[in-house]
């Protein structure tokens, strides 16, 4: 029958988008905060229109933001990456009592046949359960990148690369990069990866328990300062070039204080050599004086 067959087609497409399109289940947002959402995609959907959609059910859910409308001055922002195939949906100042439901989605002309996937934000007015300070975290080649992570959710840490590895232990590796996690302090733990290099670079999800927060990671080539980098360089070589400035100059004075010091102390001597030859002829020529009077 025609009803089952639309069903059944329905289903398909339902599972069929859970492999094709990946992203976070349920995110915790602070009320008044702004969040970016990355939803990775196959290469099969390279071209194709992508977009965010709010609402619990897909079937009634309206269109927030599409890639032929970013939108970069509203509300809701798109932007789509199609070397990474993963497109980026921001949401900004998210309210307490907001329609926090959304579908990441691909537009495949024809009935039933877009691709989506459903997330949840969970929009508090007071600190999230699981939360990290920023989002964008930028780091250099050679150097390492720690994460620090807020959280009064219970459950497991996992630490996972969108669509690629996860570590689930207190250490592992993703692309080659060694990856640790540490609990600091109480509700707080740290994920670091060390000698990043620019294949690292990209968005990653953490997980504690049921709730994900996800991180974007910039590698550059070289050193640069930025406000929010946590990268932590072995070497400084900008430190280094200051420290040999400084250790020059240092000997450069020392060196010249010593010069003054030994000439002055040439002139002293000299000087008190001239005051001795003094005193003898004044002496010598005051005997002299003397005996001529009293031979007078």
């Amino acid at each position: 029958n025609l009803h089952y067959l639309l069903g059944v087609h329905t289903l398909f497409v339902l599972v069929a988008g859970d492999h094709s399109l990946t992203t976070v289940s349920q995110v915790s947002v602070k009320a008044g905060e702004s969040i970016s959402i990355p939803c990775l995609y196959d290469s099969q959907y390279e071209n194709d229109l992508k977009y965010l959609c709010k609402g619990y059910y897909y079937r009634e859910c309206t269109y927030a933001v599409k890639t032929n409308q970013p939108g970069q001055s509203g509300k809701y922002s798109i932007s789509d990456d199609k070397k990474q195939r993963i497109f980026t949906v921001t949401i900004k100042k998210l309210n307490a009592d907001q329609d926090s439901h959304y579908w990441c989605a691909v537009e495949i002309p024809g009935i039933w046949k877009d691709v989506r996937v459903y997330f949840h934000l969970s929009v508090t007015r007071g600190p999230p359960s699981f939360y990290v300070d920023h989002q964008d975290i930028t780091g250099f080649n050679g150097g390492n990148i720690t994460v620090k992570f807020y959280s009064t959710q219970t459950g497991k840490i996992k630490w996972c690369k969108l669509g690629g590895e996860c570590v689930t232990q207190p250490t592992g590796s993703i692309d080659g990069t060694r990856v640790s996690i540490n609990k600091s302090a109480h509700n707080v733990f740290t994920v670091t990866m060390s000698r990043v290099t620019t294949k690292s670079s990209g968005w990653y999800l953490c997980y504690k328990g049921d709730l994900q927060v996800p991180v974007h990671l910039t590698v550059n080539e070289t050193f640069t300062p930025s406000k929010y980098n946590n990268s932590e360089p072995e070497i400084c070589f900008g430190s280094l070039t200051v420290l040999i400035i400084s250790l020059t100059l240092l000997i450069f004075f020392v060196t010249v204080s010593l010069v003054i010091w030994f000439l002055l102390k040439r002139s002293s001597k000299f000087a008190l050599t001239v005051d001795e030859a003094n005193s003898f002829f004044l002496h010598n020529l005051t005997l002299n004086v003397d005996n001529t009077a009293d031979a007078l």
